[in-house]
């Protein structure tokens, strides 16, 4: 065998090497292939090992779909309210190929697509909100939005996941009067807050007065009882002497001179105030009486006793 046929040997076996692995492709993990014979859907290749004829089958667009989840950032869209307020909003939509076949033949630029169908829906639902509606109903507008698009994009082979407004962005004037609103909000909250903490503070104050009363008052019905107490435990004591000093008279058997002193002793005791009245007991009526009965018990103090 020639040079010459040696190298055409080597060409023809490169070539049939090259041929064999175009033939092989090899689809990686959450992706596919759409597969194309002589320019007609021939099947779409999953994750592993397809083989394909060279020369008959190509991969359509030659590009390979992704199956997980993706995320569209859309840029502001202008939207006007149903009381014609201008503003932006962004939206994010969360969506996933579910049928490549679908999502190759069913939009031509299928994430372009998903971008003008967004921003009409949602110039569509803002149409229909108030302004306040619109700052209020995130949840609300992101609900209709993902249904509307997900059953939209079901013969693109698309599922929207979810939607989600980015930002609401109203016009700097409204804005301006916004905060405005939320500080005065706030002032009156805080004044409100001070109102009912002096509120407080003033009840705290008076019921400690009134504690304070309550108790002074019962310090000082406490210090009246204990004061009485004591004047009436005095009062039997003195009467409990004057008792014992009675119960030794009337064992002593006094008498009758001793006695009719004794009365004399309290008269002159009643007659020493300045009444300008004076009433004698009848049994020391009899001043004669009186008189001797005094002589006698003086006698009987003068004498001396005897031994």
């Amino acid at each position: 065998m020639g040079p010459g046929e040696i190298i055409l040997l080597v060409a023809v076996l490169f070539i049939l090497v090259v041929i064999a692995a175009s033939a092989i492709k090899i689809v990686r993990q959450s992706t596919s292939i759409v597969i194309e014979r002589l320019g007609k859907f021939n099947r779409v290749c999953e994750t592993g090992v397809s083989i394909i004829i060279p020369f008959f089958d190509r991969v359509a667009n030659g590009k390979t779909i992704d199956l997980r989840e993706q995320i569209a950032d859309f840029p502001p869209q202008p939207v006007i309210t149903k009381d014609n307020v201008t503003m932006q909003i962004d939206t994010v939509v969360y969506y996933q190929v579910t049928d490549s076949k679908l999502y190759t033949y069913g939009v031509k630029n299928p994430i372009k697509a998903i971008e003008n169908l967004t921003a009409t829906t949602l110039r569509n639902i803002i149409g229909e909100l108030e302004l306040d509606e619109t700052l209020t109903s995130r949840d609300t507008i992101n609900a209709k939005m993902r249904a509307i698009l997900d059953e939209a994009t079901d013969s693109w082979g698309i599922k929207v996941n979810r939607v989600e407004l980015k930002n609401i962005l109203p016009p700097r004037d409204i804005q301006d009067s916004m905060e405005k609103q939320m500080r005065a909000e706030r002032e009156r909250r805080e004044a409100i807050l001070r109102a009912e903490g002096e509120k407080k503070a003033a009840i705290l104050t008076a019921e400690g007065l009134k504690e304070s009363m309550i108790l002074r008052a019962e310090a000082s019905k406490q210090s009246k009882i204990a004061e009485a107490q004591g004047e009436a435990e005095a009062l039997r004591s003195v009467f409990a002497a004057q008792a014992d000093a009675i119960k030794f008279i009337n064992d002593a058997n006094p008498s009758t001179a001793y006695v009719t002193l004794e009365g004399f002793k309290a008269l002159a005791k009643v007659a020493d105030g300045q009444a300008t009245k004076l009433i004698i007991p009848s049994e020391i009526q009899n001043v004669t009486g009186l008189i001797a009965s005094l002589g006698e018990v003086i006698n009987t103090t003068n004498t001396p006793s005897k031994k």
